[in-house]
């Protein structure tokens, strides 16, 4: 996922996403603080007073976030949109104000890292880093943990793992104990939560970007999102696209396929950036030990993995199995700069399982407490992942026959025999009671929009960033050679910084599709 890792920001590492909600025209704003839901159009009248709440700015909570200047506050949402009436959630967002005097002032551009369950109150100092002076004095930078996650009511369903990037393994008793787990995990969010998580859907979040909207009493919105985030904008252009004043998509998805075929999708892309690691590998055996040849290195990380299939690998108080050490590989690999670190890390493992003791890296460490640590406090992931979890099956609907992802799995482990156990692996939503409340949203508009795309991305893949240029039929499309996941903010690209900072200052899309120069 496109972050810094730590156990919090772990939980984005899969950028899970998959399938949306209804028909959009229904939902499209009848004025400045009315819009109309498909839920129930009846109730626009009682979503008035969440629309004219007043926002208590103050600092957050966080000493970090206190001092780099951004304020929080709560907002209130409904559960239901259909029962605006009925219980209430209240929302963590983040605000850091423009730079500039009135007289330069654009307005508010709404946030979103990814996901989903990618916590986002830090997200606003972030992207201030890197606008230009002239940006930062135009807007006021919002984040928001979404309902559910973070400071937002987060879920906690007691998971105490990942479940659903887990590596199958090689035999049907590793498959079965996956298995297994999916369908508990289903089962203990249900016990705890039940009916109510239908409501966790991204059309509902894209109904609380709006409540945020109409709170600060803003007529439009800009909207920044990257990774889900991309796929969350899409989804309000289409619900309110009278609403949106500026967009930028920065590693998207393809909307049109957005569910289990996006994650499916993580496994050629992950198998190439092994092959790029074990080509930069080769040549440097002297220092890593890896392997003389492409295909030595690649045996070297194969190796790894059934070996922990017959003994786990210990390190760093952990034991890693081939049902956890695909996530770990899969972790790495996101950015072409990464290599150094990958190899270093794959190093570390070998070691490891020959026997020797070994102190992980940062980086390493972070990985293994994203995996393991999974308890409620602010190092844990389980409530990440429950949050994570609720949007995807509030989203979608997945196979609930284990003999289909067992059949997939070995149709594709001879092309993806690292990650292909990974991204096939079941699903906790094909046992997920609730059914979707709506149906999925079918982008498919004319909004203008700034897109950004990475051709080596191993996350949102370049081909799915099409179908959403595709999509988002108003987009102009700015391609970066590189492999990375999420540009703007994360990865040194002048040329694409430029692209943002240009289309935010003056609203100007690029007369055409455009190719950056790798820096």
């Amino acid at each position: 996922m496109n972050t810094p890792l730590t156990a919090a920001t772990a939980a984005t590492l899969a950028v899970l996403v998959l399938a949306g909600s209804a028909e959009a025209r229904a939902d499209q704003p009848q004025s400045a603080s009315k819009p109309g839901t498909s839920a129930a159009p009846a109730a626009t009248e009682a979503l008035d007073r969440f629309y004219r709440q007043d926002l208590l700015w103050g600092p957050c909570e966080a000493p970090a976030l206190a001092k780099s200047g951004t304020e929080c506050a709560k907002v209130t949402v409904p559960l239901d949109y259909a029962a605006p009436d009925g219980r209430t959630l209240s929302l963590a967002v983040s605000r850091i104000k423009a730079t500039g005097p009135r007289t330069a002032r654009r307005g508010i551009i709404q946030t979103n890292p990814g996901g989903p369950g990618g916590r986002g109150l830090d997200f606003p100092a972030m992207l201030r880093t890197k606008m230009t002076p002239q940006v930062a004095a135009a807007y006021d930078v919002i984040g928001m943990d979404t309902r559910g996650l973070g400071k937002s009511e987060p879920l906690d369903c007691g998971l105490n793992s990942l479940s659903w990037m887990r590596g199958t393994g090689f035999d049907r008793a590793s498959f079965d104990r996956v298995t297994k787990q999916a369908i508990g995990d289903a089962a203990k969010c249900d016990a705890k939560y039940g009916d109510s998580l239908r409501h966790y859907s991204t059309r509902n979040i894209a109904r609380d970007v709006d409540i945020v909207r109409g709170a600060l009493r803003e007529r439009k919105t800009s909207w920044f999102g990257q990774s889900y985030g991309t796929y969350l904008g899409a989804v309000y252009a289409q619900m309110f696209p009278g609403r949106v004043d500026r967009l930028v998509l920065d590693s998207a998805l393809d909307p049109r396929t957005y569910g289990r075929a996006t994650i499916q999708a993580l496994g050629p892309a992950n198998e190439k950036a092994l092959d790029d690691l074990a080509a930069w590998a080769a040549p440097r055996d002297a220092v890593y030990h890896l392997g003389k040849t492409p295909a030595a290195v690649r045996a070297t990380a194969e190796g790894l993995v059934r070996r922990a299939a017959e003994r786990p690998i210990a390190i760093g108080g952990y034991r890693l199995d081939a049902q956890t050490l695909p996530f770990i590989l899969f972790a790495m690999g996101t950015d072409d700069f990464d290599n150094k670190e990958y190899a270093a890390i794959l190093r570390q493992l070998a070691d490891a399982a020959a026997g020797k003791k070994v102190e992980p890296t940062e980086r390493l460490a972070g990985l293994l407490a994203a995996a393991f640590r999974t308890g409620a406090d602010e190092t844990g992931t389980g409530p990440d992942y429950a949050s994570q979890l609720a949007v995807l099956c509030a989203d979608t609907t997945m196979p609930g026959d284990p003999e289909s992802y067992r059949k997939t799995i070995e149709r594709v482990r001879r092309t993806q025999p690292v990650f292909g156990p990974l991204v096939n692996a079941p699903m906790p939503c094909g046992w997920w009671k609730h059914k979707p409340r709506e149906r999925r949203t079918e982008i498919d508009n004319t909004v203008p929009a700034l897109q950004l795309q990475a051709t080596g991305d191993t996350r949102t893949t370049y081909e799915q960033g099409l179908g959403m240029h595709k999509a988002m039929r108003g987009s102009k499309l700015v391609t970066v050679p590189v492999r990375t996941h999420a540009v703007f903010g994360y990865y040194p690209n002048a040329c694409a910084n430029k692209a943002v900072n240009d289309y935010l200052l003056t609203g100007d899309l690029p007369k055409a599709d455009t190719t950056c120069e790798r820096d």
